[in-house]
């Protein structure tokens, strides 16, 4: 088994002298898989999925991708029109949890683009990474994965992730779709850090019981 990273301290404000040119993308929902990933950063529908993506200026694949651990809780909230259920939202506000991650080290444009696609936006344009290296949060606008998150470092690279502006208290918990969580769940096991069982009963939890981990594991054994 692959040991899971933790982030490293965030770098002080002001102590950048340029932009990073490469990022940790910290996925905790589907874009653990692989397969999913590729769809945003090539383009195309990942199977299961509702929704046709146009890709990333720079389709490559990440330089190195390596199973991360995140203070904060993982939860389901809101309900997705691709997937048919709750999305899997980061709430880094419960510093008593840990959030079972999967970092990808991409370009400051790649992430950018991915954002914006998470953003039911247009890829193609830069984001201005100033402001959440600055504070470690940073707001685009009101939506859903509209909140830009520094959490740490890791090997020198800033990790960067986005999620809700709201935490996991502000809203109705809602049951997210067993294709959805395959994919995470799959993305999480073949980052090689975590086996089923466990992962089965670590998302069990996020779903505050909506699935049982055995139903869960029924659903990665078909």
């Amino acid at each position: 088994m692959t040991e899971p990273r933790r982030v490293e301290a965030r770098r002080a404000a002001g102590t950048r002298t340029a932009p990073p040119g490469l990022v940790w993308y910290a996925s905790y929902g589907s874009n653990t898989h692989m397969t999913r990933l590729n769809s945003y950063l090539a383009g195309g529908s990942p199977p299961g999925g509702g929704r046709e993506y146009p890709g990333c200026r720079d389709a490559r694949p990440p330089l190195r991708s390596l199973p991360l651990e995140l203070p904060g809780r993982l939860y389901f909230a809101t309900r997705s029109p691709v997937w048919s259920g709750g999305r899997a939202f980061y709430d880094d506000g419960a510093p008593d949890g840990v959030v079972r991650a999967r970092a990808h080290l991409v370009s400051a444009g790649q992430f950018a683009d991915i954002a914006a696609q998470e953003m039911y936006r247009a890829p193609g344009r830069d984001l201005d990474l100033a402001p959440v290296l600055e504070t470690g949060r940073a707001h685009l606008g009101d939506g859903r994965y509209e909140t830009l998150l520094y959490p740490g470092e890791v090997d020198g690279h800033p990790v960067l992730t986005f999620t809700a502006p709201w935490s996991r208290r502000d809203v109705a918990p809602v049951r997210p779709s067993g294709p959805y969580l395959r994919h995470i769940a799959e993305g999480l096991f073949e980052s090689g850090a975590w086996d089923l069982p466990g992962i089965a009963v670590y998302l069990a939890e996020c779903t505050g019981g909506a699935w049982t981990a055995g139903e869960i594991e029924a659903l990665l054994r078909r």
